[in-house]
């Protein structure tokens, strides 16, 4: 690349037009992400020998969980099924870590492989050049300053979670009260005596309802569509740990069956409370569509109780007050959009070959979405949590050093016949 920059007229010509721009030339891969599957892929590349640079367009590594979670928040699947490659959890730390353990857990991951990612960068563009062979990617700091790194190899590691998701709701700007969406929601404690309407029955919906209520607020919340709510154990084991033993001997259909009839037994018929089954059973449905079920933690004994309110999909919003589309109107003090993540990457990735430009994923379904073309990966894309960013993480540190163990045997021929000849007489 040096010789590139030196002798290549045409190289000269395209960094004489950004020369407002500091180049940086990557000897290996390009990682856009600090978040846990950008540090695992960079943690499985320095296991490897490989190095790597790591953007970051926040202040600090793991910026979701960091900055734009609430309180309360647990890893809703043991501790097993969420630890990085080369380094689990500490044997100390509970079954479900706090998100304070979980992020003390990535900042040590962090320091134990060196990794230094470079903060307060925020890609604004990634492009492969066909002339050069490589990726040129341009970020934005803090400041304005702009740089253009050039990469033979780009991990795209910004994730499912990138972007907040923020539905249009008719008569948003009449509505007078409180709105926010889930990442800017930190405790009930704010909320401690006012009427909270959250919007979405996943698990932030579920966990927000039942910390609103844990604080003596009043909440309701607000359900779509329909959702599978499953317990968060069952027969003294976690209900994922169960799934995923029986997947083992039985078809998925039959595991999802006992599924179903244990979390009847265990919770009653939620379709009585508001809360209708899809027909497919949730370990099929997480297969084709990616929608995880909701895992109990004491909200559904909250709706059961009364204390939390079950309402259909909103018709328009009102002076501090709510329309639903079965014409009852009530009123809500807020309103908390417990409405899900979205991914940023058609915004900054020029490419159209691995990526949809539709939603931000990869084409190509999991386990095959985690490679593209002319040196281009993707980390955290698989809907399947961290246990799929692990999967992506090693295959794509085992594909790069296959490259980088190749190119470095070229090098190696070349600088001996260069040695070889300057000695000869």
């Amino acid at each position: 690349m040096q010789g590139k920059q030196a002798h290549d007229p045409i190289l000269l010509e395209k960094m004489n037009t950004t020369s407002s721009w500091r180049c940086i030339c990557v000897p290996g891969p390009l990682i856009v992400g600090a978040g846990p599957s950008g540090l695992a892929t960079a943690a499985c590349l320095k296991q490897k020998g490989v190095p790597s640079v790591v953007l970051e367009r926040s202040n600090c590594i793991a910026s979701l969980w960091q900055l734009k979670t609430y309180d309360r928040l647990r890893l809703h699947l043991p501790k097993q099924f969420c630890q990085l490659p080369l380094m689990g959890f500490p044997t100390d730390f509970p079954t479900y870590p706090t998100k304070q353990q979980f992020v003390a857990y990535l900042e040590a991951y962090a320091r134990m492989f060196d990794i230094e990612p470079r903060f307060n960068e925020t890609v604004s563009r990634a492009e492969y050049d066909a002339t050069l062979g490589f990726w040129r990617v341009k970020s934005v700091g803090i400041k304005g300053e702009g740089t253009e790194y050039v990469c033979r190899w780009l991990v795209v590691a910004t994730g499912e979670n990138a972007e907040a998701l923020v539905p249009e709701m008719e008569g948003k700007g009449e509505f007078g009260g409180d709105i926010r969406h889930t990442s800017l929601y930190k405790s009930g404690e704010e909320f401690r005596g006012k009427r909270v309407l959250v919007v979405g029955c996943g698990n932030s919906g579920m966990e927000v309802c039942l910390d609103l209520c844990n604080h003596n607020a009043r909440p309701s919340l607000v359900v779509r569509d329909t959702v599978h709510v499953l317990p968060r154990e069952m027969l003294g084991r976690s209900t994922f740990g169960l799934s995923m033993w029986l997947l083992k001997w039985l078809p998925i259909r039959f595991v999802d069956r006992l599924l179903l009839v244990l979390s009847w037994l265990m919770l009653g018929d939620t379709a009585r409370f508001g809360l209708e089954r899809p027909r497919l059973g949730p370990l099929e449905l997480k297969n084709l569509s990616g929608k995880t079920p909701v895992l109990d933690v004491g909200t559904l004994a909250n709706i059961k109780s009364g204390d939390i309110k079950v309402c259909p999909s909103i018709k328009r919003l009102k002076r501090f007050a709510v329309e639903f589309v079965n014409g009852k109107t009530e009123n809500f003090d807020a309103i908390i959009l417990a409405t899900g993540y979205k991914s940023n990457v058609p915004s900054w990735l020029k490419e159209r070959e691995m990526f949809s430009e539709k939603d931000g994923y990869p084409r190509r379904p999991f386990p095959n979405g985690w490679k593209g073309g002319n040196g281009l990966y993707a980390v955290g894309f698989t809907k399947r949590g961290l246990l799929g960013t692990s999967m992506d993480a090693e295959r794509i540190a085992e594909d790069i050093e296959r490259c980088w163990k190749h190119e470095a045997k070229h090098r190696t021929a070349f600088t001996r016949s260069a040695v070889l000849q300057q000695s000869s007489p």
